[in-house]
């Protein structure tokens, strides 16, 4: 079994998930900046959990290669990805200290519990299995939205946030993240009762990737009405 039987296995979750109209409107620069704010703050909140359950997949491990291929990862997210969040963020006039205070939506405070819970509950592979939507997905978005066409790159406000996800040191990172995630699935048979936990991990988080991009969006509808 690899990540990609996991992708395959819930299609076309995966690519609502990946060419979501929040995505869509990111890559041509139509996004309404209150929405990307929206989003930054709460994915401020949602990277510090993620931190953890990084941090949780070192407690998690069983052998010291494990534990040391886990490690860089929290130091990615502590060091690079948040560091980029609270910097894109003042351009809004919005400090750490802002981000730090700001409200979890529920759909946040669902999606991290839920990666968490995965972890507490299971084993290495279960805590990976809710993690690799974002690791992979942003990985994998960030190159199909450098590669695309209709991409704007030139005077596009998210113009930083698109090379970040498709700059070398991010796909370097999510690749060996990929990699090292195939080797902890090579021995499960896809077919068996725990592929298809494993099955289902997965896709939960990913339809809660989807509500993600949603709750960004529906910052604008809430505006409207």
């Amino acid at each position: 079994m690899q990540y990609q039987d996991l992708i395959d296995a819930c299609r076309a979750d995966w690519q609502q998930y990946t060419e979501h109209p929040f995505v869509e409107q990111l890559a041509k620069g139509e996004l309404a900046h209150h929405c990307f704010l929206h989003y930054l703050k709460q994915d401020f909140l949602f990277l510090k959990q993620y931190a953890r359950a990084y941090a949780l997949a070192i407690y998690k491990a069983r052998t010291l290669e494990d534990m040391r291929r886990a490690l860089p990862s929290v130091h990615a997210l502590l060091d690079s990805e948040i560091a980029h969040h609270v910097d894109y963020c003042q351009q809004w006039g919005l400090t750490e200290s802002d981000l730090e205070n700001e409200t979890e939506d529920f759909g946040t405070v669902a999606y991290t519990r839920y990666v968490l819970d995965a972890g507490m509950t299971g084993d290495l592979v279960d805590l990976y299995a809710a993690l690799a939507p974002c690791s992979i997905g942003y990985a994998w978005i960030g190159k199909m939205l450098s590669e695309s066409p209709t991409t704007i790159i030139d005077g596009n406000p998210y113009a930083s946030w698109i090379q970040l996800y498709a700059g070398e040191e991010f796909q370097s990172g999510a690749d060996q993240g990929a990699r090292h995630f195939n080797q902890l699935l090579a021995d499960i048979d896809l077919n068996s009762q725990r592929g298809q936990n494993l099955i289902n991990v997965f896709q939960t988080a990913t339809r809660m990737e989807i509500a993600f991009w949603q709750q960004g969006l529906d910052v604008q509808a809430a505006q409207k009405e």
